[in-house]
């Protein structure tokens, strides 16, 4: 067979590689594809299939490549003729064998790890705890999910990697003094990295924000999307995406944990009746709250919740209400969509900026006259 490949390796390499670039181009739209023609029930053990089918099928093309590689190598510099069937065979059997169950025991601790750590973190997190909801825990589940399939993915690769050196007779000794030689001198200027991933265990573990919240960190407000031990991933309302190392992050604000509130300020005419103001505010916030597209946002009930300022122009009310997380400005918004009209129908004025001018004697002179 090593002198058939060695005879068509050139076609064997260029047809490994296309079939390689093919699979990783088209991969998503075929699983998509095949996935779109089941039933939902059976999405999830399609997929893990399709999963598994295209990983064994990049493997060969990749362990294709490599052996086509080696060989083109060896015929062109004329080593060929020292490597015969049997010192591969033999090779094979000593050596080749024990690293293709290494890549076999790597290969399950992957499957193993995506299959179990999320039934891990979701039973450890299966009760809400006090004050959180079902959403909060789900949303901390799946960024401490993330993290950690990302750190055991990378420690899985070098893992393998070593278990492979030392069966192809390469000294890990040295290997590993040499990265703590180079550890020590590039230390001394990752300390902002160091200071980066030690922020980022205790973003985690103290469950500051998680992705899917609404946040402000270092001064950067955003939806959180992404989460990692180095950085946060915020995007803001231009749309704008900003990175941010979470070594940066002195004071983190989320406006999303457990519930949010509406906190409204709403000013009207000094001629304006008070009670007759707060009682259609409440009025609306209890019709909003029974409205069905509005009523599963909200908690409690928007209503007033004192007279706020005696300002320049008018009287400002103040208007609070909790509503679920990350739904208050719709809320808002609606409120004073419907503020407004009540507002126009009950003809309280809803005031604006304005000076008065006197001519002669101020209105204090007169009146002592």
């Amino acid at each position: 067979m090593w002198g058939w490949i060695t005879v068509n390796s050139w076609w064997l390499f260029i047809v490994s590689a296309f079939v390689l670039i093919t699979l990783l181009a088209v991969r998503s739209r075929i699983q998509k594809g095949i996935e779109g023609l089941v039933s939902e029930a059976h999405t999830t053990v399609v997929h893990r299939w399709l999963s598994i089918t295209f990983w064994v099928l990049e493997g060969i093309a990749l362990i294709l490549i490599g052996m086509t590689g080696v060989s083109i190598v060896l015929s062109e510099e004329g080593i060929y003729s020292v490597i015969t069937v049997a010192m591969v065979q033999t090779w094979f059997l000593e050596h080749g064998t024990r690293i293709l169950l290494i890549l076999l025991v790597g290969f399950v601790f992957w499957i193993a790890l995506r299959r179990y750590l999320p039934l891990v973190v979701q039973r450890s997190m299966a009760k809400p705890k006090r004050g959180e909801s079902r959403e909060g825990m789900k949303k901390r589940a799946d960024t401490i999910q993330y993290v950690f399939m990302g750190v055991g993915k990378i420690l899985i690769i070098i893992l393998i990697g070593f278990l492979i050196l030392g069966e192809l007779n390469v000294s890990i000794g040295p290997i590993l003094a040499g990265l703590g030689i180079v550890g020590i001198a590039v230390g001394f200027g990752a300390q902002y990295l160091i200071r980066d991933l030690i922020a980022g265990v205790f973003i985690l573990m103290e469950n500051q924000y998680r992705v899917g919240d609404v946040a402000r960190v270092a001064d950067i407000a955003g939806l959180v999307e992404d989460i990692t031990l180095r950085k946060t991933v915020l995007r803001d309302l231009d749309g704008i995406v900003h990175h941010v190392p979470n070594g940066e992050i002195k004071v983190a604000s989320n406006f999303t944990r457990h519930f949010s509130r509406v906190n409204l300020d709403v000013s009207v005419a000094y001629g304006t009746d008070l009670d007759h103001a707060i009682a259609v505010i409440n009025r609306v916030g209890k019709e909003v709250a029974e409205d069905s597209n509005w009523s599963w946002r909200i908690k409690t009930p928007p209503q007033v919740l004192r007279v706020n300022k005696l300002g320049d122009s008018g009287i400002e009310i103040k208007i609070l209400g909790d509503v679920k997380p990350i739904e208050q400005w719709n809320v808002m918004g609606e409120l004073r969509y419907r503020i407004k009209k009540a507002f126009d129908a009950e003809g309280i004025e809803i005031p604006w900026p304005h000076t008065k001018v006197y001519f002669g004697n101020s209105p204090g002179e007169e009146a002592k006259q």
